[in-house]
């Protein structure tokens, strides 16, 4: 079977990288083994495929080439696998204003999108936004699909992943306006699990870790709840408290968005006080600049 050819603006990306790592376009072509022309008409052609004619590299001292600010975004993304590139992607990359790819845990979105977009807006960042659970969100850092992700802990292994925790959260018992929790714990300034036995339980889904936690909670005192309902996240989690007049054990969002003002919370009492924290999650050495604005505004208190 003959090799397969590399998509046009590729084999365009292939000398404008080559030109970059050697530091001339003469060596550039030695090293592809092309004409120097070649190698200038091909970097011509990104230019005007990509940067609507803009320089993507220009002569420093010594004449030795250089990146241009669009040219440093754009070689940076060449570290993609080439699979990952098409021309929507390399536009991104070489456009006049920086892009952010940011992939975010559906429940961080009611809290941060607002933020996050705020500090884009202001610093002039293209925002381009997914949603994603912690095995998909940490695969797609790791294949560089994302330049900034932010999820929940624990955390699936993230070989090739650089990772910081942004904030801490302790868990809380949430319960609908027509719980008979609201009565029982009417005054009460925190709960224990033990005070949940047989009350109707909104829990997440079997394979989310706040789920295992609460059926080792539940276990470890004994305690039997009514299931009557499973969520993602909190996107679904106030409706059905309130449909089920049941309660839940969650992460205090608090910290970063207020609770409905019918949703009712007490601190979690535990033996061993548990908690989740927020990460940040970007490549390996590949911390883009328009990710270190966004992770710098998150760093502030919301």
């Amino acid at each position: 079977m003959p090799p397969r050819k590399l998509a046009r603006p590729l084999v365009w990306l292939e000398s404008f990288t080559a030109a970059v790592e050697a530091g001339s376009i003469e060596a550039a072509a030695e090293h592809l083994g092309v004409a120097r022309s070649v190698v200038s008409e091909h970097i011509r052609a990104l230019e005007l495929a990509l940067a609507e004619g803009a320089t993507l590299l220009e002569r420093g001292p010594g004449r030795r080439l250089q990146l241009t600010a669009r040219g440093e975004r754009l070689f940076a993304g060449t570290q993609t696998p080439l699979h990952q590139l098409d021309m929507k992607r390399l536009r991104d990359l070489a456009s006049a204003e920086p892009v952010v790819r940011l992939g975010l845990n559906p429940t961080l979105s009611i809290a941060l999108v607002g933020k996050v977009a705020r500090n884009a807006a202001a610093t002039g960042l293209k925002l381009v936004l997914s949603f994603g659970g912690p095995h998909e969100l940490t695969r797609q850092v790791q294949t560089r699909q994302l330049d900034l992700a932010l999820d929940f802990t624990p955390l699936p292994p993230h070989e090739g992943v650089e990772s910081e925790s942004l904030l801490r959260m302790p868990f809380v018992v949430l319960a609908g306006p027509d719980s008979a929790l609201v009565a029982s714990a009417a005054g009460r300034k925190s709960l224990h699990v033990k005070e949940l036995e047989g009350l109707p339980f909104v829990d997440w889904l079997r394979d989310d870790p706040y789920g295992g936690a609460n059926s080792a909670r539940f276990a470890a005192h004994g305690v039997s709840v009514q299931d009557v309902a499973r969520a993602e996240s909190f996107l679904l989690l106030y409706d059905l408290l309130r449909a089920f007049r049941a309660c839940a054990i969650t992460p205090d969002l608090r910290l970063m968005h207020p609770f409905p003002p019918d949703i009712r919370a007490w601190p979690l009492r535990e033996e061993e006080p548990q908690a989740v924290e927020v990460v940040a999650l970007w490549p390996s050495g590949a911390l883009s600049p328009g990710a270190a604005s966004l992770l710098g505004g998150l760093r502030q208190p919301v």
